[in-house]
């Protein structure tokens, strides 16, 4: 649903943004990739149901122009929320890593990346747009008075 006007993102707290993508090196080498490809979706529906783990939603998911990269724009609480998912939480995520570098790593077929960010300030604006990015995780708030700018929605987070 398109949200009309101009509107930002409001969120309290410490954020962490997490991206991550997945890249078909070798179409013709499915058996590689496309287990990578399919272990995504079931952590992303795993972390919507369980919000204690720290994990505040997915912005966006983006496929690359040449079609062979899919980016996931993911929010969290902390980097240590991130961490324990990652390397700890039993549900999905540390097995699915091990069968990625059991079975697909090692032959080049599909690669994998991810960047993480520690946000100390952010703002955003979104015009006729449907909610996106930090608003769908967060609170989407109408653009005016001293929300006008970019350098007034920076400040009042730091207030």
């Amino acid at each position: 649903m398109i949200q009309t006007g101009r509107f930002t993102a409001q969120h309290e707290g410490p954020l962490v943004v997490f991206l991550i993508g997945v890249r078909v090196n070798n179409w013709l080498r499915w058996r590689e990739w496309l287990p990578v490809v399919r272990a995504m979706s079931p952590m992303i529906s795993y972390l919507y149901q369980h919000p204690e783990s720290g994990f505040l939603g997915l912005g966006g998911q983006w496929l690359s122009m040449d079609f062979r990269g899919l980016l996931l724009v993911q929010y969290w609480r902390s980097t240590n929320d991130l961490e324990r998912f990652a390397r700890t939480d039993p549900n999905l995520h540390p097995e699915a890593w091990r069968a990625f570098f059991r079975q697909s790593f090692k032959g080049g077929a599909v690669g994998i990346w991810h960047e993480t960010y520690q946000v100390e300030q952010h703002e955003a604006i979104y015009g006729n747009m449907p909610l996106m990015g930090l608003a769908k995780v967060s609170k989407a708030v109408p653009v005016k008075g001293r929300l006008e700018t970019m350098h007034q929605r920076l400040e009042k987070e730091s207030v």
